[in-house]
């Protein structure tokens, strides 16, 4: 074999490759834990809630959330934002990002797409309830200038129109959900009743919202779950042109699982986790796609993961491994956690706390979850004090806690 010609560049090259994998290789072999966390702003009466978290192209972190003194009853309610210039330990002064004057915007959610486009989705709510939402999203190209709200370059309505047997997918969908207890008066009410809202045109267009990240597929293919209070169930808005046209899935039914979050396994298939928002015993609520988003198995408790009733978000990370944050108790919101599963969540074989207290201290809940170019994760959740005996000044606030995989999988 003939001798490389190892010149000064070459050399520095090389160098560069055999650090760059010991680094790797080390960061994988006994690694520190890495935990930090803050507020994005001090703690206040205001009411925040449902942040959603994303990594700009240049490395800044942008968060968004919903404000005002309530919720769907409240017409001052808005979408603020805040960023964490990559770098920089804080983060910048809240911005507006939506607001629609007079009306409520609420549960926002936003994902960068390939085009390294901005998008920010929410509904909202026209008449004070939560089954008049009206989805809406922008789109931004210019998001990253310090301190200074994304400019827009597009303000559409995301309006849900499904196909013309929208009323015997619910109800053959629900008959499968039932199963054995089909025959009880319960069941039948239940099923007569959302079959009958699917049957009016005008209930079954509107009131569907947002809450966790989409997903986008390899080919372009961009999911958005989305869900309905009325209905207490799911679906998918899918578009295969970033929004160009719109096309919607089979409903997702199921006793109360709404607000869908999306991982995708090594063959395909396409797991959407829900929270619980029907009677007791609460549990994590999944259902399974082999075509990309269009069809969905029938909907079914996690075997593991427990939900009070609250939101969550599942991710896959680089590596293949998936991360689940939610509350993890069956009741409360005062205990949030992150699990790790390296067999695409057949199994989950570590736990660890982002928040845990007693229930009369504080609700910490409704989290997004991102991991960044560095490999670190980056959680964003409302963080809600409910007792000032130690000293923390009751109020609301969003919070936001980053940390490594060694952190997770260590014990408390």
């Amino acid at each position: 074999m003939k001798p490389i010609n190892c010149t000064p560049k070459l050399f520095w090259q090389l160098a560069a490759v055999l650090l760059g994998s010991l680094f790797l290789l080390s960061g994988s072999v006994g690694a520190e834990e890495t935990y930090e966390a803050e507020l994005l702003f001090p703690l206040e009466s205001w009411h925040n809630h449902g942040s959603c978290i994303v990594e700009c192209p240049n490395g800044d972190l942008l968060a968004c959330w919903f404000h005002g003194s309530g919720e769907r009853q409240a017409d001052d309610v808005e979408i603020l934002g805040a960023r964490r210039v990559a770098g920089q330990p804080n983060w910048s002064k809240p911005f507006p990002m939506a607001d629609t004057p007079g009306f409520p915007d609420t549960n926002c959610c936003m994902i960068i797409d390939p085009q390294e486009r901005l998008w920010l989705l929410w509904p909202t709510i026209q008449a004070n309830l939560w089954e008049s939402a009206l989805m809406k999203y922008k789109t931004s190209s210019s998001y990253t200038q310090p301190d200074v709200p994304p400019k827009w370059d597009l303000l559409n309505v995301l309006h849900v129109k499904h196909p013309g047997n929208f009323p015997e997918q619910v109800r053959s969908k629900a008959i499968e959900y039932a199963g054995e207890a089909i025959e009880s008066d319960l069941a039948k009410a239940w099923i007569d009743f959302i079959t009958r809202q699917a049957e009016d045109k005008l209930t079954r267009r509107i009131g569907w919202f947002t809450r966790a990240h989409p997903l986008i597929l390899d080919d372009g293919r961009m999911l958005v779950g989305l869900y309905s209070d009325g209905f207490s169930f799911s679906l998918v808005a899918i578009t295969d042109d970033f929004g160009k046209t719109w096309t919607f899935s089979e409903p997702i039914v199921g006793g109360g699982n709404i607000q869908p979050s999306f991982a995708q396994k090594n063959d395909g298939t396409i797991v959407a986790f829900m929270r619980d928002n029907g009677p007791p015993p609460k549990r994590v609520l999944v259902s399974e796609s082999q075509d990309r988003g269009e069809t969905w198995s029938k909907v079914t408790d996690h075997p593991v993961l427990n939900n009070p009733g609250s939101g969550l978000e599942v991710m896959r990370a680089r590596n293949g491994d998936w991360l689940c944050v939610y509350n993890d108790l069956p009741n409360g919101r005062n205990s949030l956690a992150v699990s790790i599963s390296h067999d695409e969540g057949e199994t989950w074989s570590a736990t660890r706390h982002v928040e845990r207290r007693r229930q009369d201290e504080g609700s910490f809940h409704y989290p997004s979850i991102i991991e960044g170019e560095d490999g670190l994760f980056h959680v964003t959740y409302s963080y809600f004090i409910h007792t000032d005996q130690y000293g923390e000044k009751i109020g609301k606030s969003i919070k936001h806690a980053v940390f490594n995989r060694e952190w997770v999988l260590s014990d408390e």
